[in-house]
């Protein structure tokens, strides 16, 4: 029995779901609510375990973000679907660097829905239309072509960090991680997407979604 947390809050589209994972004999919803931090109170307030699945809608109405939610889920212990529109590609981004196992559109027939929770229950990587085109469609997402160093030095200098210290945290010379955020710089200006100073990385790393909207220096 595979166990179904599901993250939402319309609760029309909550209850949609309940119903179709209650006509199947190998689903079975164990949480149904509007936040993750509902969740996690329910996991902690009963000892539940993690759910094997989590379906989580991509924009929540408490103020949260995409990298926050599907972060905190993954290192609860549960993969995650995201349910939605599927529209919004720097969002869907986000959910991918952050961990989600997917994306499955609110469009999709219920049966689609209910099948993409069995492959991510079964370890499987979903794979679908609705995922490629939120990520292969956002050409300059893709054109950018930063490697995983130039991403993890982005990622911390972007967020606030000294040069020095995103060298040293990552065990770098100071020397190479200057040169991967000149390398960063330029790969930017080939895409369009100039970044001439600091705040303009930030904003592309956030479009990116190498970090999460509100990061940086204050």
């Amino acid at each position: 029995m595979t166990r179904v947390a599901l993250i939402d809050d319309h609760e029309s589209v909550r209850l949609g779901l309940e119903a179709a994972c209650a006509r199947t004999t190998t689903k079975q919803v164990v949480f149904s609510g509007s936040s993750v931090v509902e969740y996690l109170n329910w996991r902690a307030f009963s000892a539940a375990p993690p759910a094997d699945v989590v379906v989580l809608d991509l924009t929540l109405g408490d103020g949260t973000t995409v990298t926050e939610n599907v972060s905190r889920l993954v290192r609860d212990g549960s993969p995650v679907i995201i349910h939605s529109v599927a529209d919004r590609p720097a969002a869907v981004r986000e959910a991918l660097v952050a961990g989600a196992a997917g994306v499955v559109s609110k469009s999709s027939r219920i049966d689609d829905v209910i099948e993409a929770i069995s492959t991510v229950a079964r370890g499987d990587s979903l794979d679908n239309v609705e995922w490629a085109s939120a990520i292969e469609g956002d050409r300059a997402f893709a054109s950018a072509q930063l490697s995983a160093r130039e991403r993890d030095v982005l990622r911390l200098y972007a967020a606030g960090l000294p040069l020095k210290v995103v060298a040293d945290r990552l065990g770098i010379a100071y020397s190479t991680a200057k040169e991967n955020i000149t390398r960063v710089r330029v790969k930017y200006v080939e895409v369009g997407r100039p970044a001439p100073t600091k705040v303009d990385l930030l904003r592309r790393a956030m479009e990116d979604g190498l970090v999460a909207e509100g990061s940086g220096d204050r």
